[in-house]
This record gives C-alpha cells, sequence and structure tokens, in this order.
C-alpha cells in the first residue's frame, strides 16, 4: 500500500494528528467542554474545538501531519481555529487491505512514516494497532490513545513531549 506524501520536511519524528476525539471531543459533555475551554464551531456538523491545542501542539518536538479522514479539509476547517498553519496531511488510498482487528488508518501511517520515528495520537487506537506497528515499523514509534470525551489533555500532550524529546532528532 502507498499512501501519498512528500517525505517530510525535517529531522524531527512525525506526529499524526487525528482531529475527531483529540481534538474535537465529540463523546464529551459540552457544558464540561465549554468549562475546559472549548469552543463551539458551526461547519457542515458542530465541531467543539480549543484554541490553545494549536500553540501546545506546535510547542512539541514533532513535526506535525494530519491523519484524519477530514485530509486537505483539516488545514481549511480546523487549523485555522486553533492556530495551526496548514499542514502536510494523509491521503487514504479508497481501499485498505484487512488486517484482523487493525484500524484502517494503521498500515498506512506505518507506510507514511517510511521508518521514521512517529507518534500517532487518535482514539481508535487498540492493542492490535500496537501489534501491528510493533511487528511492521522499523522505528521508534508511540500509539497514545486519546478519549473521545475529554480530548487531548495536559497529560497528553507531557507524554508527547517526553517521547519525542527522548526519540530526538533523526541523525
Amino acid at each position: 500500500m502507498r499512501c501519498n506524501h512528500d517525505g517530510g520536511t525535517s529531522a524531527r519524528p512525525l506526529l499524526f494528528l487525528d482531529v475527531d476525539g483529540p481534538l474535537n471531543p465529540y463523546a464529551g459533555p459540552r457544558r464540561a467542554l465549554y468549562r475546559a475551554g472549548y469552543r463551539r464551531h458551526r461547519l457542515e456538523f458542530d465541531v467543539m474545538l480549543r484554541r490553545s491545542h494549536g500553540a501546545a501542539l506546535l510547542a512539541l518536538p514533532f513535526e506535525l501531519v494530519w491523519a484524519t479522514t477530514w485530509e486537505y479539509d483539516a488545514n481549511i476547517s480546523i487549523a485555522p481555529r486553533i492556530g495551526l498553519p496548514e499542514l502536510p496531511f494523509v491521503e487514504w488510498p479508497e481501499t485498505t487491505p484487512e488486517y484482523g482487528g487493525v484500524y484502517f488508518k494503521t498500515a498506512c501511517l506505518v507506510d507514511y512514516a517510511a521508518g521514521r520515528p512517529f507518534a500517532w495520537v487518535d482514539d481508535e487506537i487498540a492493542d492490535a494497532d500496537r501489534e501491528f506497528v510493533a511487528e511492521h515499523h522499523r522505528g521508534p514509534a508511540l500509539l497514545h490513545h486519546v478519549d473521545p470525551a475529554v480530548g487531548m489533555s495536559e497529560e497528553d500532550f507531557a507524554a508527547l513531549t517526553v517521547w519525542g524529546s527522548r526519540v530526538g532528532p533523526i541523525q
């Protein structure tokens, strides 16, 4: 499987970033999300976003890549609302091979990374995905599950910072 990408632009590890769940905590109670700094944005459907996530993501030691079914639309609808520049994105193939219990994104992200260290934040990550990455990816990888009722928290950003700093730039 080949996922379209440009090979990256920096020596930093990749951070594959999903929208729904990590940045748009669709399963959370609105009242609690408003108290946590989220604001509702009317797009094709309502999306809850937290402006501070943009700066927090840019401060991480990663090259950011959208890994969302929003694909390029994340640059139009999400990035400006949270203060991110236009980012590269994973273009999902029309069909993906089935790997028993492995999320459809997983093999494509391994392919896109092409051995580069990467972290991936998503609300759909499971043990089968971790096993697949361990078996098929030759570089370091962190698959970080984010609760879709909460979205990315300070603890999530701290875990990414620690891992990304340990992996460091690609030599």
